[in-house]
């Protein structure tokens, strides 16, 4: 290839590095605006500058071949670059100004984002935000988002990675359902109750719990109940209409557990859930991070750090006050 011919084929790069991610030429063609033919044209073109193949092409995949990991590799780097060539304006201007993009899960958007986000507004008139609420994990190179957080244990590769918070799931049930009920002192006491799960998975009823103490160990339960829900603030108002003990983000409980409408359950037991870690806030790595971005970065990773604080002190007072009562 000539020194400057590459000019030519910087569309078709583009276009092999989503078909590449999605690996699918009608998912790159939805995300790009083009039809699958001229998607599928555009990677023909491109092998045939470069002089290899690129993608090995089946009836139910398509995989990377050896030149084509690497080919990935240069093509994702070309797409950062100029994605920060965009930004240079915003780099070196010094008042925060422009769109911000960011994406969370639902329920962290909307119990613990959006309070903040509310008040990064007032603070920054200039900048503007667009909250994206959506559970599925979003590549913000890919989706030319600028912000992501992701709730998880160990945050992608190739991203930048500032914690904002723990994040755990608890057991909480209303105080009328713990006073008709039995006692619920050891995870084994669940069998005799209504817990409200998940129910995305197969073992999402499997409930695990670890305990510091030596003796005690881990533990598994497997629980039933009367109501099954994905949605963690639907099981929380399942659990504070008293249909039995549900397991939520503490973040989702921390309000109704202050205001004691629901107590904590198994306090000194630490649910083992698939849902927990931190809360991370991801970005593309750059030299420079645009001001727009980094003010609300900033303002989350200070909002949060008192929040947590705040959740820590909860969490001790409300321990001693979450023991169920049995029935008198």
């Amino acid at each position: 290839m000539g020194t400057n011919s590459f000019l030519k084929v910087l569309p078709e790069m583009v276009t092999f590095l989503r078909v590449a991610e999605l690996g699918s030429f009608s998912a790159a063609a939805d995300l790009l605006g083009m039809t699958p033919s001229a998607v599928s044209r555009q990677v023909k073109r491109l092998e045939k500058e470069i002089g290899v193949q690129l993608l090995q092409r089946t009836t139910r995949q398509l995989r990377l071949t050896e030149p084509g990991v690497e080919a990935f590799a240069r093509c994702r780097e070309l797409v950062l670059a100029a994605q920060g060539t965009m930004d240079i304006a915003q780099q070196f201007s010094k008042k925060p100004s422009g769109l911000v993009r960011i994406s969370a899960p639902k329920a962290f958007a909307r119990r613990v984002l959006h309070p903040h986000i509310l008040e990064f507004l007032q603070r920054h008139p200039e900048v503007d935000v667009q909250l994206i609420v959506d559970d599925r994990d979003i590549d913000p190179i890919r989706e030319g988002v600028d912000l992501v957080v992701r709730l998880t244990t160990k945050p992608p590769e190739g991203l930048v990675a500032r914690p904002l918070m723990p994040v755990a799931h608890i057991l909480c049930a209303s105080p009328r359902y713990l006073a008709e009920g039995a006692a619920i002192e050891h995870p084994r006491d669940l069998l005799a109750h209504s817990c409200l799960s998940l129910g995305e998975h197969e073992r999402d009823n499997h409930w695990r719990f670890r305990k510091g103490d030596e003796d005690e160990g881990e533990t598994e339960v497997v629980v039933r109940g009367r109501y099954v829900s994905n949605h963690s603030e639907v099981r929380l108002e399942a659990a504070l209409a008293g249909l039995g003990v549900a397991c939520v983000p503490a973040f989702m409980a921390q309000e109704a557990l202050k205001d004691g409408r629901v107590v904590r359950v198994l306090a000194g037991w630490e649910f083992q859930g698939n849902y927990r870690g931190h809360a991370y806030i991801l970005y593309p790595p750059s030299r420079f991070t645009v001001p727009k971005c980094r003010v609300l970065i900033d303002h989350l990773l200070e909002a949060l750090a008192t929040q947590d604080g705040s959740r820590k002190k909860l969490s001790a007072s409300s321990a001693g006050s979450a023991r169920p009562r049995a029935r008198s």
